[in-house]
């Protein structure tokens, strides 16, 4: 199977045109016509995720976070991002991304988190795209039954991969929660969404002090937050899956926790 084939199908799930205006999606490097027959997909294009393409003999590379966000005048093999590039050439390994286009597909990033923390209800977009109200940012539903707050933030982290940086709750423990609001990423720019979906909590990374403080004072939904790599991570076996029944390819999700965060200690009371 060509490159190019696997491409046409990936953009066919996320049209690269839903992508922020910002963002960098697409090809990254590789050759449309080289064949591929074993694709590794991760949250992020490391140096780690690279030795493990290698060892897996894959012949491209599907993340969710870009390579090259920014624009630069080198990819000389100085700096990480262009040893990175160097060795993928060299080894003949594609390497694609799709970012805020698989955020706002349908279903996306957010659906696959909704489904990994327990919500078994229908999702409808948090802050629906424009040009198309059936996707968008985030997602809203509905869990199987009330629970306690402290019960859904448990079983959120039994549903998302263990990191540093665990489950934070911002919140009563004992409130009743049933419908949830998630949204992978960072996503304190959806709080005012999630306060006027009805979400009894809110689920998301990247939550900061003041934002957060200021939210939960004024009476919003109790909020969770998570590692940024770990409610992005699910994803992967979503897509992963698409691409097996649309091509037939072999297709391995990696298991590499690449999350910034590394260490977690509690303080002295």
């Amino acid at each position: 199977m060509r490159l190019s084939q696997v491409i046409a199908v990936l953009e066919k799930l996320y049209p690269p045109q839903w992508a922020e205006s910002w963002d960098a999606v697409g090809l990254v490097c590789g050759d449309p016509d080289a064949e591929v027959g074993r694709v590794l997909l991760a949250v992020d294009p490391v140096a780690a995720v690279v030795d493990e393409a290698l060892r897996r003999g894959a012949d491209l590379i599907v993340t969710h976070h870009p390579l090259l966000l920014r624009p630069v005048n080198s990819v000389a093999a100085t700096t990480f991002k262009g040893r990175i590039v160097h060795r993928l050439i060299s080894s003949g390994v594609a390497l694609y991304t799709a970012h805020t286009n698989a955020d706002v597909a349908d279903p996306g990033v957010s659906d696959a988190l909704a489904r990994a923390v327990g919500v078994t209800g229908p999702l409808r977009p948090l802050a629906p795209s424009p040009d198309d109200p059936a996707r968008g940012l985030g997602r809203v539903g509905e869990l199987p039954v009330t629970m306690p707050l402290r019960e859904f933030a448990a079983r959120a982290a039994a549903g998302l991969p263990a990191t540093a940086w665990g489950i934070r709750v911002a919140g009563d423990p004992d409130r009743p929660v049933r419908t949830v609001a998630v949204c992978g990423g960072s996503g304190d720019s959806l709080l005012d969404a999630a306060r006027r979906s009805g979400a009894d909590v809110y689920l998301t990374a990247d939550l900061r002090h003041h934002p957060a403080s200021e939210f939960s004072e004024a009476g919003g939904p109790a909020l969770v937050d998570a590692a940024h790599w770990a409610t992005e991570w699910p994803w992967l076996a979503d897509a992963r899956r698409r691409l097996a029944d649309e091509l037939g390819l072999d297709a391995h999700v990696s298991t590499l926790r690449t999350d910034a965060w590394t260490l977690h200690f509690e303080g002295e009371q």
